[in-house]
């Protein structure tokens, strides 16, 4: 039970181009963040499953050797997590009958069709990637079959909204990923109860429109109670890491890029 977090940035990422900030200025590692995305593995060798899939993706897979993954799941179609979707070419190429998993609300799977066509052609280009995009609305469950010699994977989906627009978050055992909220029904707060691990995203200190910033995610922890919790989707206002994550309530701490968290069950 592992989880990698590829990336922990806002749509910017951080440092955000042409600022002279401090923490873009930085020589701290852990303020260096890519386009939010993570990797969640179910048990020792066990392919990954991939969440969201943005524009550093190619260089996050690549600075942890390019594991196994089985599919991916998708949050939303900001170009932030899924603008990467191509380079997920080497997997499809690999995928029986070459066709990757992608799971989905319809919205976003309507987007990625107009976006990225040409990976659904019906006479496709050689070497495109191909891809079976599983649609699904929140508070439904469906399984991921891994492979031979692996326990299926049942997944939940949970409704977030992200400003006005209502995205997916999912729950896999007692780990929850939540990204892009700015507010979480009553319904998700319930099925939030019971976690081992939570990772919320909180942009920074101030209100956002569309965002929780750092205060509201600590109240949904305080809701949920997991036994630890760990915050992302961060722009360059939430402050340098080292000064910040001190300040932190107790079972609460900054996700960063390239973080490693080998119990999240």
């Amino acid at each position: 039970m592992k989880l990698i977090f590829l990336g922990t940035g806002t749509s910017t990422g951080v440092p955000q181009m042409r600022c002279n900030c401090e923490v873009c200025r930085s020589s701290d590692p852990r303020d260096k963040r890519l386009r939010a995305s993570a990797l969640f593995q179910s048990e020792p060798d066990a392919p990954y499953v991939l969440i969201d899939c943005g524009p550093d993706f190619r260089e996050q897979l690549l600075r942890i050797g390019c594991p196994d993954i089985a599919c991916a799941l998708l949050t939303h179609s900001h170009y932030d997590h899924v603008g990467g979707v191509d380079d997920l070419r080497p997997y499809a190429h690999s995928c029986p009958g070459a066709h990757f998993p992608l799971y989905c609300r319809a919205d976003v799977a309507e987007d990625l069709r107009n976006r990225v066509p040409y990976c659904f052609s019906a006479h496709p280009y050689p070497g495109v990637p191909q891809f079976s995009l599983l649609e699904h609305g929140p508070y439904e469950e469906f399984t991921i079959d891994l492979g031979d010699g692996f326990t299926p994977l049942t997944v939940k989906t949970l409704e977030v909204m992200h400003g006005k627009l209502p995205i997916l978050g999912f729950r896999i055992g007692n780990f929850a990923y939540i990204t892009d909220a700015s507010y979480l029904p009553d319904r998700t707060l319930a099925e939030l109860q019971g976690l081992d691990t939570l990772v919320i995203n909180a942009l920074r200190h101030t209100k956002h429109p569309s965002h929780q910033n750092l205060n509201e995610a600590i109240d949904v922890i305080k809701l949920t109670s997991p036994r630890q919790a760990f915050l992302t989707h961060m722009s360059h206002e939430m402050g340098r890491h080292a000064e910040v994550d001190q300040q932190l309530p107790d079972g609460v701490r900054f996700a960063y890029d390239g973080l490693v968290v080998d119990s999240v069950l």
